[in-house]
């Protein structure tokens, strides 16, 4: 073999060896990488802590008149005139409608002249009665004419009270004739016009008056849920609201909340049969009349406050075929999946009857990426609704407002 050959092949012993030794020291890294994994996915935790909360249902319901009031004709008659604006406010004694008061007019002076003619009668009859009594003391008159005497006396008394009770009916239907409000609210559209003839067989209705301010709203609850509530309240576990009287918000149809709080007035007596329903009554002042009867709305009915109440958020609870379940972190940092009972929600929030304790350490964002068994790392959850109320006075100056400041401590 020449010393070129073996030169070459020397060299071709050192490079293999090189790589090798390089390929030696890759595998011996990658263990070494392995071994620490990915970081510990991060996670937004909030711990359980009881608070004070206001145990508050939403009901749905609807808007109902305080007062109606049906105008109806009284008296039959032609109608003359309608003297008020559809849709306005009336008051009480407002004249609304004018029958035509001729026939009522003869009718009252034709009770006049017989209460005049009883009225003679009964002065014409006490007269002889007054005569006959000396007479009938010295047998100038028989006891017989006397007693016809008085008695037709006390016929034509009778007769002038009937005459009398007769005019004061007919003055009575000539004021009819006259339709004013019974009570003061907002009139709707006229049923009649001019020229029609009311109340000839019955009583007609003219117009509807509804009293609006304030108004009430009618709400329906289930019937196991005023009886679960009664029972909280006695257990201890609920104290009444306020001073016992429910405080009571309100939401148009359209989902916006109505700017002035209302009041319960009642609750019914019994249990609808057909809905194991029970009907609640409250009340709202209307001063703009923005709510009408016959609205859908909902009520946000306060009925107890929980000293105690243990929430999570929403978002918190995942829900399946199972039941509900929350995912805690342990004191080691792992999930574990913890099965929940939810009560009623408030707001963004579950109110959780069993299933956690406070300082437990409830995952609200991160869920998507985890399961349990799995490390993480837990940092503090930011309410969104709680960072939006924050207030604009703690944000930062402009630095435009500052410069005219700088500008005069120089000068």
């Amino acid at each position: 073999m020449s010393l070129v050959s073996c030169l070459v092949s020397r060299n071709t012993r050192i490079a293999l060896t090189v790589v090798a030794l390089a390929a030696l020291a890759a595998c011996g890294k990658k263990p070494d990488a392995g071994a620490g994994g990915p970081p510990p996915t991060e996670v937004s935790i909030i711990t359980v802590a009881p608070q004070r909360l206001a145990i508050s249902d939403e009901l749905p319901g609807r808007l109902e008149a305080t007062r109606i009031a049906q105008v109806r004709a009284r008296v039959p008659g032609i109608i003359l005139k309608r003297t008020f604006r559809e849709g306005s406010d009336v008051k009480a004694g407002d004249v609304l409608f004018r029958i035509d008061p001729a026939p009522l007019q003869a009718a009252f002076a034709s009770a006049q002249a017989a209460q005049a003619r009883a009225e003679a009668t009964a002065a014409q009859a006490s007269a002889k009665a007054k005569r006959y009594q000396p007479l009938v003391e010295v047998n100038a008159v028989s006891r017989q004419e006397y007693d016809d005497a008085v008695a037709a006396q006390k016929t034509a008394e009778a007769d002038v009270l009937t005459a009398r009770a007769a005019r004061q009916t007919a003055a009575l239907n000539l004021g009819y004739a006259t339709v004013t409000a019974p009570i003061s609210g907002r009139i709707g559209r006229a049923l009649v016009t001019e020229g029609a003839l009311v109340g000839q067989a019955d009583v007609t209705q003219l117009a509807l008056i509804q009293q609006l301010d304030p108004i009430y709203v009618n709400l329906t609850q289930s019937s196991n849920e005023v009886l679960s509530l009664k029972r909280a309240l006695a257990n201890g576990k609920l104290k009444a609201s306020g001073n016992g009287q429910a405080k009571v918000t309100l939401l148009t149809d359209d989902g916006q909340p109505y700017p002035q709080a209302g009041k319960l007035l009642f609750s019914d007596l019994s249990v609808d049969q057909s809905t194991g329903e029970i009907t609640l009554r409250a009340e709202f002042p209307n001063p703009q009349r923005t709510l009408l009867p016959g609205m859908y709305v909902r009520a946000r009915l306060e009925q107890g406050v929980d000293e105690n109440a243990l929430t999570v958020p929403q978002q918190a609870v995942v829900r399946d075929v199972g039941g509900s379940v929350v995912m805690l972190v342990g004191a080691d940092n792992k999930v574990v999946a913890q099965p929940v009972t939810t009560g009623a929600s408030q707001g963004n929030v579950w109110i959780i009857k069993d299933g956690v304790k406070q300082g437990d350490r409830v995952i609200v964002e991160g869920l998507q990426k985890i399961k349990p068994g799995a490390t993480v790392n837990p940092v503090p959850w930011k309410d969104p609704s709680q960072a939006a109320k924050a207030p604009a006075a703690q944000q930062p100056a402009p630095a435009a407002a500052a410069a005219p400041a700088a500008q005069t401590k120089a000068n």
